[in-house]
């Protein structure tokens, strides 16, 4: 009888531990990711819903730091460096804090993002931005809290908050123009001297054109003020295998000046092993 009440205690013990009830979170979470320009925004939130109750001055009351959400803090990352309602913000992510009222919203950006809570009150130093922003009224209500990026352009959105019958829109700004120009202007400009040092000696190593990775490695040092020993190493090694012993012999000699200069014993011993193998006098 003992051992029947103890396999029967083992067994609900069993059942308990193991049963686990499925259930929808009251306040599920959301991820919003837009591409604004070339910039990507991301907003992690979770959002809770109206059910019957007054929302703002009374679950979320006016004048107190409000979480923007509910759960975890809901936390915006930029992966560039933008403008939030026209101040500059670093890239990276900050904790989404309100303060509502009535007629506007202070809106902060907050360099903690993943700390529990709400602060009972900001540390002004981990305040990346402040912006207030007025309330309209929508002809509508939203039954569940909403975070929107709207209005897209090439240079901008705007980071809609929508519950009840509130909306509450912050501008943020991207420097797509100023990305976009210096890409132009960079290709415009054809290849850099490393660009070229690149492509002559991925020729040389891959057995590919060996007289186009000359044309180039003259290129880069043309372009290069003061080339380096390796540099002039690699030139070296490309003349030989072009069959310009002569040339190859002449930039190996700057190469172990420069390697003597710089006191790198390998690069010594390599230019000097390979003006033995050249035949240099």
């Amino acid at each position: 009888m003992k051992k029947i009440t103890l396999l029967l205690c083992v067994a609900m013990v069993s059942f308990t531990m193991n049963a686990q009830i499925e259930a929808p979170a009251p306040s599920p979470s959301s991820t919003l990711i837009q591409n604004v320009g070339l910039t990507d925004v991301t907003v992690e939130y979770s959002r809770p819903s109206m059910r019957g109750r007054t929302i703002f001055g009374d679950l979320v009351p006016f004048d107190k730091i409000w979480r923007t959400g509910a759960n975890a803090r809901t936390k915006i990352t930029f992966n560039k460096d933008v403008t939030f309602g026209g101040t500059a913000v670093k890239a990276g992510s900050y904790a989404v804090f309100t303060k509502p009222s009535a007629t506007s919203w202070e809106v902060y950006l907050y360099d903690e993002p993943n700390a529990g809570g709400t602060p009972k009150v900001l540390d002004e130093s981990k305040v990346a931005a402040k912006v207030t922003s007025e309330v309209v009224q929508m002809p509508m209500s939203m039954e569940t809290f909403t975070i929107i990026i709207d209005d897209l352009s090439d240079n901008g959105a705007t980071l809609g908050f929508l519950w009840e019958s509130t909306y509450v829109p912050v501008k943020i700004g991207v420097a797509t123009d100023e990305a976009v120009m210096k890409s132009i202007d960079k290709v415009m400009a054809g290849p850099n001297a490393t660009d070229y040092y690149s492509a002559a000696v991925y020729y040389m190593n891959s057995g590919k054109d060996i007289n186009k990775a000359k044309e180039w490695i003259d290129k880069s040092m043309s372009m290069t003020e003061k080339p380096a020993f390796w540099q002039l190493r690699q030139q070296s090694l490309i003349y030989a295998k072009s069959g310009d012993k002569k040339g190859a012999i002449a930039a190996a000699k700057k190469s172990l000046e420069a390697a003597k200069v710089a006191g790198n014993d390998d690069y010594v011993k390599m230019n000097t092993d390979s003006l033995k193998e050249w035949g240099a006098k």
